[in-house]
């Protein structure tokens, strides 16, 4: 009985460092929520930024991830020349991470 108890925790610890490590996708209300308490800036920010550097681009996905205690915009968008790009934001600074084609 003991040695099941010490499984199980063993497995939900393995779980929840997992989810830390990989991050979730927040929903509309979270990221309402978080903008209005201050903790990120807005969406529309990001999708502006991301023309700025791809003007004429078509946005694929807009989406706010919680990943290793940072808020994260990922922005993904179709080129006008075709060509699929995803750029990352700290969501609270507004600093670009990463601007790389997807696959």
């Amino acid at each position: 009985m003991r040695k099941s108890a010490l499984a199980i925790s063993l497995i939900v610890l393995c779980f929840a460092a997992a989810t830390t490590a990989w991050g979730r996708d927040l929903g509309h209300d979270e990221a309402l929520k978080l903008h209005r308490q201050g903790t990120i800036l807005s969406s529309q920010l990001f999708w502006q930024r991301a023309l700025e550097r791809y003007p004429q681009a078509r946005l694929l996905e807009l989406e706010l991830e919680h990943k290793r205690g940072r808020y994260i915009y990922e922005v993904e968008l179709l080129t006008a020349q075709g060509q699929v790009r995803e750029l990352k934001f700290d969501a609270s600074s507004g600093e670009l991470l990463k601007d790389e084609e997807d696959d």
